[in-house]
């Protein structure tokens, strides 16, 4: 509790200079607004990682379904570990300062090591069976490989961008692979009419 003499004090420092005064509103102003800004940048980020992992879940949902190498949990973690390097990437490090002067970093080199980084994780998908001479796991690879780019998408922002390549991944996996066994089927009888 302030004493009344204090606040005496701090009166007649107020009305000593309404400079003074101003200046003072002004900087408990500035120590409140990025509060604010920083509680809805929260939000947004959980908004962000929270679609991200839907839109990888449910393309992990389709190869859950079709028994594939790589399923729901993980093309969800993929998507959602994306989109918080993002996020980290593009605004974790906004506040570093050097040699007195914020610096602002390149954000794409933390994007550019998901990449890197789920290159390995799709090279454990893909299985060469050399008895059958068969390569297994290239699809399940390029699913995983998109779904970080679908994260990495979340997490800048472009939430349209995301849920269309999104889209056009279930498309892709599940319409194509619908006129393929049909394709595949009237091939075979063919064959068998010749």
């Amino acid at each position: 509790m302030i004493s009344k003499s204090k606040l005496a004090g701090m009166r007649a420092l107020f009305s000593f200079n309404k400079k003074i005064k101003t200046i003072f509103i002004l900087y408990c102003l500035r120590l409140f607004v990025p509060l604010q800004k920083r509680k809805y940048m929260e939000n947004e980020f959980i908004l962000r990682i929270f679609i991200a992992a839907i839109l990888g879940g449910i393309i992990g949902l389709e190869r859950e379904y079709r028994a594939k190498e790589a399923g729901f949990r993980t093309h969800f973690l993929v998507a959602l570990g994306s989109a918080l390097f993002m996020i980290v990437s593009a605004y974790g490090f906004s506040d570093v300062q050097m040699d007195g002067m914020t610096s602002r970093w390149d954000v794409s080199r933390i994007a550019a090591q998901v990449v890197s980084g789920i290159g390995f994780i799709g090279a454990g998908t893909i299985i060469f069976r050399k008895q059958d001479n068969v390569v297994s796991g290239l699809t399940t690879a390029a699913g995983v490989w998109v779904v970080a780019a679908i994260g990495l998408a979340c997490g800048g922002g472009m939430y349209k961008l995301a849920i269309a390549s999104s889209l056009l991944v279930l498309v892709g996996l599940e319409a194509f692979n619908y006129f393929l066994h049909k394709f595949d089927k009237h091939a075979k009888q063919k064959k068998g009419e010749e």
